[in-house]
């Protein structure tokens, strides 16, 4: 018999949003500092009472003006997108001033509030969420309306709504576009797309693929999860085919289980097949061939998202410069389609 999970602690920004001002105001009367008025201060004390709120260091470290310490949900810290992200996160919140935790999600449970909260040295801690998976997904739809945080998100979806500002992305719509692009002007026919997972199930690589195929006939693309052996299996039965000539994978991995699988089936790349990832890796330019991929700037990223949760907790917190934009970078594995007969 499973137990009953206790309640939730109100926090300061439970009794901010009861009393109707910012957490800000909350600590200044809770520690007794700053100017507040006297009708402030009554309606902040009765929601204290009425939420049976209890100060804790937390609150006492706002009393500076801010919390000192982020925690960083994630469910995978050895891929490449989410380790470079979670770098840059790590790196602007230390020249900050503030302290980064990390607590990895399994990707088979659901999140829930109580679980979320949870993970949190105390359960006002501000979050950032690495959201480029189903994991990740479920755990920023968890957090309770109004706790500060921020995500970096695989894309905002198609909601009128625009997203909320402290959510953070890449335009991997066009980064795809333009790779796919580049491989159909080197004469290739069309271009197979070896997919990684979506955290929505509407992959913003896969319909920049799609984009640039146009009227072509588009190729079914192919679920290759997210590792060098998954791809391996999954471009098996692609390299066998000597009418598949240009691959355009959802990273760089999956286009290292590609190249193994030409290898083996005596494909030569670029001469029989061109393969492109995505990410740029760092062993990407050390392959053999070297590997054309989009550079993505995943450590601008965190640092974007870090910057957007801390003008969530300092309004007065100086904006963080913009992110590269995805740029393709073409190294030795694509070349122009080779003909098949003479008469080509």
């Amino acid at each position: 018999m499973s137990e009953t999970p206790a309640p939730r602690a109100a926090s300061i920004w439970d009794v901010a949003k009861v009393a109707g001002v910012s957490h800000q105001t909350v600590s200044r009367v809770v520690n007794n500092r700053g100017r507040v008025s006297a009708e402030t201060r009554v309606k902040v004390m009765a929601a204290i009472e009425e939420l049976g709120y209890r100060p804790n260091r937390a609150a006492a470290a706002l009393a500076g003006g801010r919390p000192r310490s982020v925690t960083v949900l994630t469910s995978d810290t050895s891929l490449y997108g989410a380790a470079a992200t979670l770098k840059g996160i790590e790196e602007a919140a230390r020249n900050a001033g503030y302290n980064v935790g990390i607590s990895v999600l399994d990707p088979d449970a659901a999140q829930t509030e109580h679980d979320v909260l949870g993970r949190l040295a105390t359960p006002e801690e501000a979050v950032i969420v690495i959201a480029f998976d189903a994991p990740g997904v479920r755990a920023l739809k968890a957090l309770p309306a109004g706790h500060p945080s921020a995500a970096a998100i695989e894309y905002p979806g198609a909601s009128d709504d625009p997203p909320p500002a402290s959510h953070v992305w890449l335009d991997d719509r066009a980064a795809a576009y333009r790779a796919t692009r580049y491989l159909l002007d080197l004469g290739h026919h069309t271009v197979h797309y070896l997919a990684i997972p979506s955290s929505s199930g509407t992959s913003q690589r896969a319909k920049g693929w799609q984009d640039a195929l146009e009227d072509r006939a588009v190729p079914a693309p192919t679920d290759a999860g997210w590792s060098p052996r998954s791809a391996y299996l999954a471009a098996r039965p692609l390299v066998a085919d000597p009418d598949v000539t240009a691959i355009l994978c959802g990273n760089d991995d999956l286009a290292l289980g590609v190249l193994r699988a030409a290898h083996e089936r005596g494909r030569s790349v670029p001469g029989d097949l061109s393969v492109a990832g995505f990410d740029d890796a760092p062993a990407s330019a050390f392959l053999h061939p070297s590997l054309t991929t989009v550079r993505l700037d995943f450590e601008g990223l965190g640092k974007g998202a870090f910057g957007q949760l801390q003008r969530i907790l300092e309004p007065d917190a100086p904006l963080t410069p913009p992110w590269a934009e995805p740029e393709l970078l073409v190294r030795e594995s694509t070349g122009p389609r080779r003909p098949a007969h003479p008469r080509e």
